[in-house]
């Protein structure tokens, strides 16, 4: 599978390279679900570190761990180590790879929309239903999630 940009919103053509598309929705419940196991063992163990007062507010650092530890792992490579496990990761309106800012604005509506739950049911609805099996914050953003190409 080889990436090529005709499209002139720089994502590949849901309609010609339909393969980019395959299953993403499904590999990005799984990739939620390994990201979420991570998510809870990272602030588990920070826990120990703050003479386990964090059991208090264990919510609020769990939302805390969650927000940085995807900004970092999609700033780093467009996807966290569940859509990396799932072979998928995120390209902007120009098809290119995140970088630091756009990782930031797409976690914050994920964020966002994880907070609001209607917000995350259109979104899981417009998962399904889209050419490009885009989320809320993915059509805000003109952004999309990929299988990831062949990189020969």
């Amino acid at each position: 599978m080889s990436y090529h940009n005709d499209d002139p919103w720089g994502l590949p053509d849901p309609d010609t390279q339909s393969a980019f598309y395959d299953s993403v929705p499904t590999k990005r419940l799984f990739a939620f679900v390994v990201d979420l196991i991570i998510t809870t063992i990272i602030a588990a163990l920070i826990v120990p570190f703050t003479a386990f007062t964090a059991i208090f507010f264990f919510p609020l650092l769990f939302a805390v761990v969650g927000f940085a530890y995807r900004v970092v792992t999609i700033s780093n490579a467009s996807a966290t180590l569940g859509m990396r496990l799932m072979g998928i990761e995120f390209r902007d309106s120009r098809g290119e790879r995140f970088d630091f800012g756009m990782a930031l604005l797409h976690t914050t509506l994920f964020t966002i929309a994880f907070g609001v739950f209607i917000a995350q049911v259109v979104s899981v609805v417009l998962m399904l239903t889209t050419a490009r099996a885009q989320g809320l914050g993915d059509l805000i953003l003109g952004t999309a999630a990929i299988n990831r190409p062949s990189r020969f």
